[in-house]
């Protein structure tokens, strides 16, 4: 009788630079939980001098299980948990900071039912990635994992477990922040896609946590709690994913749209035409009403964060409010660390990641939505007339290229820019801006990705005329082609 042996995931696959991503079981079973559960306690929890961890979950079928495990790992170090249950993740950020607490989400977000993952945080959800512990707990997970020599005996004895329900907490947390008594009644089409702002859309919108009513007639798309997605998938940047949206928005007559990602900590609009408003106007739209609140508050210097790859409107948007536009590389660890550091009042990501100071300057969809909601409520124009306030430039939308060598296309790239005498900055990646010589508006930034041969290229130009012929000529250097004749059709518009 032979007997099977079982290979260790290697952990570097899918502990990735801001979170852990894996398919289940293959990748990330019940034992890396559980190992990741102990790592956690022992270099973030303990040496942070804190006595307790709260996790929280989506409504993944393998969810439960896997923050169970987890759970059990942090107890064995003699480390409490609080856990709050299925929630979204900015319902667990939440938690983190009302409990100041280091906190554990098990969410694959957007990715497909197969997946599963964890987003891990200090208290106040101060982000845990690369740099910031989650490669020392992801290498003592991978140690325990190979059967090395075990840790010392926990400090104390085994931890407790306790289940705390903090829904209603944080959609009253929620509602303190924007004032909608004074909105006009409004009609909301809201696509959960199964996923956890099925569960939370009725708590902070509705009446679902005790709540007052809101001037809101919220019609429900897919609100039943599903990880494996029978609908479509939980992942609004995919233009397929929108359709059944942006289809009960005509036909119910409605003010606006919103569609959530998986976890619900990302929120994408739509107009009363079922029309996408780019997440580049909801920053500049919600930024300009952050600013205007700080500064009834007294606040004399305001600041905003933005991503490399968000419209030009955006700090346009700023400085005509008087605030200071800060850019930052891509990714929530980027925003929260500068926002944190210079204390912005609110942060936009290109990708519909939305951050508030008063929110620990962590991300939340549906802060943002709120404000959106607030900001067509309180006057009559249509949301899509409000919009091209933000919406200023024409925009190529996140074009991806396979390629090999990504760094000697960049430098084929930065060749071009240097030829033509345009500008270039390196914050994040490439990005190229038109020569003043040239006597238009047009930038690009073009990044390769971390974990994929691809190269990204964002282009936003004066006008869509402009915009095309940078893109196809950049594609063209990215892609190997002199001038590239493609369809429309093959490319974001």
């Amino acid at each position: 009788m032979t007997t099977k042996v079982v290979a260790v995931p290697v952990l570097t696959d899918f502990v990735k630079a801001y979170d852990v991503r894996g398919l289940v079981p293959e990748q990330l079973s019940a034992d890396v939980a559980r190992a990741l559960g102990v790592a956690f306690a022992e270099v973030i929890a303990i040496p942070d001098g804190k006595d307790r961890v709260v996790i929280g979950h989506d409504m993944r079928p393998s969810s439960p299980d896997l923050s169970a495990a987890f759970a059990d790992g942090v107890t064995a170090r003699g480390v409490d948990v609080t856990l709050i249950g299925l929630c979204s993740t900015d319902g667990l950020y939440y938690a983190t900071g009302a409990l100041d607490l280091p906190g554990a989400m098990f969410t694959a977000s957007h990715n497909p039912a197969k997946y599963n993952g964890i987003k891990l945080c200090r208290a106040a959800a101060q982000p845990v990635g690369q740099d910031t512990g989650l490669a020392e707990v992801r290498d003592l997970a991978q140690w325990l994992l190979d059967g090395r020599s075990g840790l010392p005996a926990p400090r104390t004895a085994r931890g407790t477990i306790e289940v705390r329900d903090m829904l209603a907490d944080y959609s009253a947390f929620l509602r303190s922040l924007v004032d909608l008594s004074g909105s006009r009644p409004l009609k909301v089409v809201v696509d959960a896609a199964n996923g956890m702002s099925g569960l939370t859309v009725p708590a902070v919108l509705g009446t679902a946590a005790g709540l007052p009513p809101l001037p809101l007639e919220i019609v429900p798309l897919y609100f039943e709690l599903d990880g494996t997605f029978p609908n479509h998938e939980a992942n609004p940047l995919d233009p397929a994913n929108l359709v059944d949206l942006q289809e009960a928005v005509r036909l119910h007559g409605a003010d606006l749209g919103l569609a959530f990602d998986g976890d619900a900590d990302r929120c994408f609009v739509v107009d009363a035409d079922g029309d996408p408003v780019s997440p580049s106007a909801i920053t500049g739209l919600v930024a300009a009403r952050e600013i205007s609140r700080a500064r009834e508050a007294g606040e004399r210097d305001v600041a905003i964060v933005h991503n490399v790859i968000s419209s030009a409107a955006v700090a346009e948007v700023c400085r005509e409010h008087d605030a200071t536009p800060v850019r930052a590389r891509v990714g929530h660890s980027f925003i929260k660390t500068e926002m944190a550091r210079i204390g912005a009042v609110f942060g936009g990501e290109h990708s519909a990641h939305y951050y508030f100071r008063d929110f620990w300057f962590a991300d939340t969809g549906m802060l943002a939505a709120l404000h959106v909601l607030a900001a067509l409520g309180e006057q009559e124009r249509p949301l899509a007339e409000i919009a091209r306030s933000y919406e200023r430039y024409a925009s190529s939308g996140e074009i991806n290229s396979t390629v090999e060598d990504q760094s000697s296309i960049v430098e084929r790239v930065r060749a071009w820019a240097d030829v033509r005498r345009a500008g270039i900055d390196e914050l994040d990646g490439l990005t190229v801006t038109a020569p003043q010589s040239a006597g238009e508006m047009w930038w690009f930034n073009v990044r390769a990705s971390n974990t994929e041969p691809l190269l990204r290229l964002n282009v936003e130009a004066g006008d869509r005329e402009t915009m095309i012929r940078v893109r196809d000529e950049v594609l063209g250097l990215i892609r190997g082609a002199a001038a590239p004749a493609r369809d429309e059709e093959e490319l974001p518009e």
